[in-house]
């Protein structure tokens, strides 16, 4: 692991100046002001990174000097923009054991003992990424499950949302926690499998990664979002370490992605930058504007906290993790400091205690906050009209749609469904919505989230026709999702998210064009170069062959 992680520290290199550059010959596409697609064939691009002209066909005497890049008829699209990622969680899970995909228990237990065999000693295995409801027999883990594969060393696997992590017996040893350990309020511990707020018991104990590591992790989530076309993300739950590692990548002139900084909680708030939000470092590439705070769990591990009982364990209703005191005093803390606030909420209860929060934010804090609701997964469609009065954008994931429409069905009930990832619905009634991904969650890939977006198809056309059709957007609000709309959540919208004249010259190219192919073919569009600032930062043709 340790050359894995040298590797991925060393791949993003700085890039030499630039003169005025003339990217001509796109075919462009962009989201415009009034919402609807705009076309144009290229931009010219100032010697500081910003764009100073979009061109739409026209002829003109270029600057003495001026680079000329022939874009070969090629589609281009302003930068993607992920409204709700995490970003060394990205990178750390790209360099640990990735249980993505897996297709069953067994296939986890493979994985796990071919991970431990590569990786000899008696340090923690780390891993992320199971789905039992991706099982036949939808079955959470166990620690005992764990055992049998690996129980000399502690091993801690966490599910696809990071909501549940399972934890074999050293694991459990090593963090103290006994048969007598008792949850903590808004967590569960089943047989070795640790829910929400339970999960800290073994968390705590894990060893802190070291600086170089957490240099390598950013390095690795850099490299997996240029590929994919992001230029921009939210980084949703940033600690004080990840902080520290993004100003070291800022100042060695390795920070290549602009991130918008959201602290993990008030604890978070307080451990970066002396408590208080920052300006925009390092040419526009970094900046702490707000603070993360969470209402609730997951759907997946029945953590969402709901205003009735699951409908496939109608013994609980999720989990609440704050009183309305209690999310009332952290929020306060958060506005009064100047910080935006974005709280993750997903069961339809959580959701109206997360508005009504903001309600009564608003009666002491004026002007633009921007509040933000992430996730806003299950709403009561009476709760969805209180959104746009309380200035509430919708922070929302595509492809948590087409991931879980099947577990929905199981959790909820028919007439709860009509609140359940209601696009359409939150758009018509005015409200800004912005698109993302949670990766890792999901891919960080963000042309799946836009066939999602218009088609509320998976990449296979499954299902037929779409679920619950009638909450899909169209392209261009799919687009502006990625671009426009995540920059406005983050108060960045006069910086990136178009390539209007002023703006960070932030754009890709891609394989195809995206606003004329069907869902499917939108899902598998190939990013074959991404710019920043006017500087290429991506290509394809520079990858190796697999």
């Amino acid at each position: 692991m340790r050359n894995a992680l040298i590797a991925a520290a060393t791949l993003l290199t700085a890039a030499p100046a630039l003169a005025d550059t003339l990217v001509d010959n796109v075919k462009g596409v962009q989201v415009g002001a009034s919402g609807k697609l705009e076309r144009f064939t290229g931009l010219l691009v100032s010697d500081d990174g910003k764009v100073k002209r979009l061109l739409h066909g026209e002829k003109f005497k270029l600057p003495a000097g001026t680079i000329v890049v022939d874009g070969a008829g090629r589609m281009m699209l302003p930068g993607l923009i992920d409204a709700h990622g995490h970003v060394m969680g990205l990178g750390f899970q790209a360099l640990q054991l990735n249980l993505t995909g897996t297709t069953s228990l067994a296939d986890l237990q493979a994985r796990l003992k071919a991970y431990a065999a590569s990786n000899p000693g008696d340090g923690w295995i780390l891993g992320r990424g199971w789905n039992q409801e991706n099982w036949a027999d939808k079955r959470f883990p166990t620690a005992a499950d764990l055992d049998s594969v690996v129980s000399d060393r502690p091993v801690w696997l966490g599910r696809v949302d990071g909501h549940a992590s399972v934890a074999n017996s050293a694991a459990m040893k090593a963090a103290g926690v006994t048969n007598a350990t008792k949850a903590p309020a808004g967590g569960e511990i089943i047989s070795g499998l640790f829910v929400d707020k339970a999960e800290s018991l073994i968390a705590n104990a894990i060893p802190v990664p070291t600086p170089a590591q957490y240099d390598a992790a950013l390095a690795k989530a850099q490299q997996l979002m240029l590929g994919v076309g992001l230029t921009a993300a939210a980084d949703m739950g940033t600690s004080g370490d990840d902080w520290a590692a993004m100003n070291r990548a800022g100042a060695a002139g390795t920070l290549r992605v602009r991130i918008m900084n959201y602290a993990a909680g008030i604890p978070g708030m307080k451990a970066i930058n002396g408590g208080k939000p920052s300006g925009w470092l390092y040419g526009d590439r970094l900046h702490l504007g707000g603070v993360k705070l969470y209402a609730d769990g997951a759907l997946g591990s029945r953590g969402a906290w709901l205003k009735m009982p699951y409908h496939d364990k109608p013994d609980t209703r999720g989990l609440r993790f704050l009183s309305d005191a209690e999310l009332g005093a952290q929020a306060e803390a958060a506005a009064a400091g100047g910080y935006q606030l974005a709280i993750h909420a997903i069961g339809d209860a959580a959701n109206a205690q997360v508005i009504g929060a903001y309600e009564r934010l608003n009666r002491r804090h004026k002007g633009d906050r921007r509040w933000r609701i992430e996730h806003l997964q299950i709403a009561d469609p009476a709760d969805l009209k209180r959104l746009r009065p309380a200035g509430i954008i919708a922070s929302m994931q595509p492809t948590h749609q087409t991931s879980d429409r099947t577990m929905a069905e199981a959790r909820l009930d028919a007439a709860r469904l009509k609140g359940a990832y209601a696009w359409r619905t939150i758009e018509t009634l005015g409200v800004h919505l912005a698109f993302g991904s949670d990766f890792p969650v999901e891919s960080p890939n963000p042309f799946p989230g836009l066939s999602a977006a218009i088609s509320r198809q998976d990449p296979n056309g499954a299902p037929p026709g779409g679920w619950r059709p009638e909450e899909r957007v169209s392209f261009a609000t799919a687009l502006g999702g990625f671009t426009r709309g995540a920059a406005y959540a983050g108060f960045a919208e006069t910086k990136i998210g178009s390539l209007n004249p002023g703006m960070q010259a932030d754009f890709i190219i891609v394989d195809r064009d995206v606003a004329k192919v069907d869902q499917q073919s939108l899902a598998a569009t190939k990013v074959l170069e991404t710019w920043i600032a006017g500087k290429k930062v991506f290509s394809a043709d520079a990858m190796p062959a697999r």
